[in-house]
């Protein structure tokens, strides 16, 4: 099974700018192709392939005055913008076709420099190193290795998130560990006032990090309500609510991933209530709490180690 592995990266001035050019030639490349498409499902016509569309924005768009920028960066990036544009295409065919599970499926958006940037290297235009992480065209990316990867990457994501942080995400082939089998088996009830009540009576309750910090969030969207935007003042405020948004994040992520860790450690049975979240959502007096709880989050973490420990993780539909 495949996972991934996300590490803190520290990149100098100059990488910066050569990351900051790469991301704009991975959204101009995803954007000028799904215009394409768009165009060509409103005239009735099929999509174009994915070779088509390598072949005519990247190419033959590096042999234009207006796009012979993009032989600036690497070509795999590139290309691996278009192939997870035409995954994101499949993946919305299926959902309409009810072949997906899960929630429904949007088309693929078009990209803006305002949200996380993200730009993909396979074999070939990566390389591992003690202290350094080598991208082509890129340089050494200085690395904090956290923890061990445990096998050598098939591939890299570099990440540049809306707080400024640079990370790099590696997709790991791994097997699936078998923890010690045990009899103990849990059922979990999801709430809000207490984040999660187990069968046997255990609650626990959630960091709310956004209720605990909610002035301050008034206070930094007031500020930057206030700015004109597309100026050095409007963005260093957007800079100061996405940091504050990204410390709210970390903490709530850290939360959750050492209560699943414990629940899949100690169970081998692990039952929760399918929860219609996304309708839930609707609720304007709801939202914010639901989404400061991170229940969607949970369950995803559950279900990921549940398959990679071995552990039986069910779902019970909702009456």
């Amino acid at each position: 099974m495949k996972s991934r592995f996300k590490y803190r990266i520290y990149p100098t001035s100059g990488q910066k700018y050569r990351l900051a050019k790469l991301f704009g030639c991975v959204r101009v490349v995803w954007n000028d192709s799904l215009a394409c498409c768009q165009e060509k499902y409103k005239l009735g016509q099929k999509k174009p392939t994915n070779s088509e569309l390598q072949k005519l924005f990247i190419t033959q768009a590096k042999k234009t005055e207006d796009r012979e920028w993009l032989s600036e960066v690497s070509n795999i990036p590139l290309q691996q913008s278009l192939n997870d544009l035409n995954q994101a295409y499949q993946n919305f065919f299926k959902s309409t076709k009810g072949q997906h599970k899960g929630r429904t499926i949007k088309p693929p958006k078009f990209k803006t420099r305002k949200s996380k940037q993200t730009a993909r290297f396979r074999k070939g235009g990566f390389k591992v190193g003690q202290h350094k992480v080598y991208l082509a065209k890129i340089g050494k990316l200085k690395i904090v290795w956290s923890r061990q990867l445990p096998a050598t990457p098939s591939s890299v994501t570099v990440i540049k998130d809306s707080a400024n942080r640079y990370f790099l995400s590696f997709v790991v082939e791994i097997q699936p560990e078998t923890l010690p089998e045990t009899d103990n088996s849990v059922g979990i009830d999801l709430g809000i006032k207490t984040f999660a009540t187990f069968s046997d009576g255990t609650k626990v309750d959630a960091p709310k990090p956004l209720k605990k910090r909610i002035k301050k969030y008034r206070k930094l969207s007031k500020s930057l309500s206030k700015k004109t935007t597309g100026t050095n003042r409007y963005e260093k405020a957007r800079l100061r609510v996405a940091k504050f948004h990204a410390k709210l994040k970390d903490t709530r992520t850290d939360f959750l991933h050492k209560l699943s860790t414990e629940i899949i450690n100690e169970n081998q049975v692990i039952v929760l209530e399918d929860l219609n979240v996304s309708g839930m959502m609707k609720n304007r007096k709801l939202s914010r709490t639901i989404s400061d709880l991170g229940w969607r989050t949970f369950r995803t973490f559950l279900e990921g180690k549940a398959e990679k420990y071995g552990r039986d993780f069910r779902i019970i539909s909702r009456p």
